[in-house]
């Protein structure tokens, strides 16, 4: 057999046992250094580098230390999920249940918090500890469709074999992350899994689906709440002299009054009643209203021109973490801190690299590959802009030359924005050290 590459729908053309031994027979030579018969698929030869640098024992047990039963609830409560979960079941646990397999529903740190499905299947999911309050990270368990959606942030499928721990290789499974449509913070991952006979490469569209519905409905509840916010705030602003503007706890603007309307003004995490500067508007008075804020601009503190004293001097590119990336800005009159979606992280970092500037032309060949997208990319900067304009400037895109600019870097270089397929990115992966200025 040619060394050609593995796909699902070939896997799945392919008699089970034959498909079986073909995937144990690339994994035993992939992992041993040798050329095996077909190439695996790229993103399961990735995370099993990611396992090998780690050195987790492909060996190893699954088992986890399980969370207390009142951290379990704790989280439960917490999380944005639980709204959303009856969406959830819905949409896959019947599936699941009559394809002999089980729904299982994780927070953003991998750690199980509800399951549901095929009672015979459940019981089995013991065995390799699939169960409520487990670690699936892929730190803990090594390549698995959890793990390995958490760490890309995506939509990822693995099946037998192609799990690194050799317990799970009778497993299959298909996992989607969850986002929350207000800030693209990840909620946590919905994941399929079942005997490896139960597979079907059908199952990935299907969970993928299942997560988008979820983030539909959690739309649609946000915008209902602006709706509500606008309605107790329209009247507050018709009596506001001056500058203001309604926010929920996201900086989601719900209604505004002497200023032009925005979608959304970047908030501190430590927002509280009382005087805070925010670089879009500058020193406001901050009230409390149901569902949200009221912000009043104190006229005397108008934002300040770009390159004036008061204007942001620092800015720091966190991008050491696998799935949270953010920037921090910081200057006279003081800072705050954003998180940043994953192309917006790589724009910024390719920025950082590039003092002098980037064209769209050149930043589309930086994220993209492709010199021509420079449609896409001016939409982004857009985005971008709208919350760093006191440090960002184009023609071409670029940091403002006052600004120092320092990138947080994982610790190893092949961490760098995981999920990352930009070429900038990739080379950045095997570069030294970012300088700043």
């Amino acid at each position: 057999m040619k060394n050609t590459q593995l796909d699902m729908k070939r896997l799945a053309a392919m008699d089970a046992a034959q498909a079986s031994r073909l995937l144990h027979r690339v994994r035993e030579e992939t992992l041993a250094g040798r050329t095996p018969p077909i190439a695996p698929r790229p993103v399961i030869d990735a995370s099993w580098q990611r396992m090998a640098r780690l050195g987790l024992d492909p060996d190893q047990s699954t088992s986890t230390v399980l969370l207390q039963r009142d951290e379990l609830e704790e989280r439960r409560r917490t999380t944005l999920l639980s709204e959303v979960m009856q969406t959830l079941s819905g949409g896959i646990a019947g599936i699941a249940d009559a394809s002999l397999q089980i729904m299982v529903v994780t927070d953003e740190h991998g750690r199980v918090l509800w399951r549901q499905g095929n009672l015979a299947v459940l019981r089995r999911a013991n065995g390799i500890c699939l169960e409520e309050g487990a670690a699936w990270t892929e730190h803990a368990t090594g390549t698995n469709a959890v793990g390995t959606a958490l760490a890309l942030g995506r939509a990822v499928q693995v099946h037998s074999a192609e799990h690194y721990v050799h317990t799970l290789h009778n497993w299959t499974c298909a996992a989607a992350p969850v986002h929350d449509p207000r800030d693209q913070r990840l909620l946590g991952i919905l994941d399929v899994s079942g005997p490896a006979s139960s597979f079907h490469p059908a199952m990935l569209a299907l969970v993928g689906s299942v997560a988008q519905l979820a983030e539909a409905e959690m739309r649609e509840r946000h915008r209902r709440s602006i709706e509500r916010l606008r309605a107790v705030a329209a009247p507050i602003l018709c009596r506001v002299g001056g500058r203001a503007v309604a926010v929920d706890d996201h900086g989601w603007t719900a209604a505004v009054t002497g200023l032009a309307p925005v979608d959304r003004i970047p908030l501190p995490k430590s927002f509280r009643v009382g005087r805070v500067w925010l670089p879009s508007l500058g020193v406001c008075a901050v009230e409390p209203l149901p569902g949200g804020w009221l912000l009043r601009v104190e006229e005397e503190s108008r934002p300040e021109e770009p390159g004036s004293e008061a204007a942001a001097s620092r800015v720091v590119l966190d991008l050491s973490r696998p799935r949270r990336w953010t920037v921090a800005v910081s200057g006279a009159a003081g800072s705050w801190q954003q998180e940043l979606s994953p192309r917006h992280a790589e724009l910024l970092y390719v920025l950082a690299l590039h003092r002098d500037g980037r064209t769209a032309a050149e930043l589309a060949d930086d994220v993209f590959g492709d010199r021509t997208r420079t449609v896409t990319v001016r939409a982004e900067m857009s985005r971008v802009r709208r919350n760093l304009a006191g440090v960002l400037a184009h023609r071409p895109y670029r940091f403002r030359e006052e600004v120092a600019v320092e990138v947080l870097r994982p610790e190893r270089p092949a961490d760098l924005l995981p999920h990352s397929t930009a070429p900038a990115v990739r080379a950045g992966r095997t570069a030294g050290t970012v300088r700043t200025s």
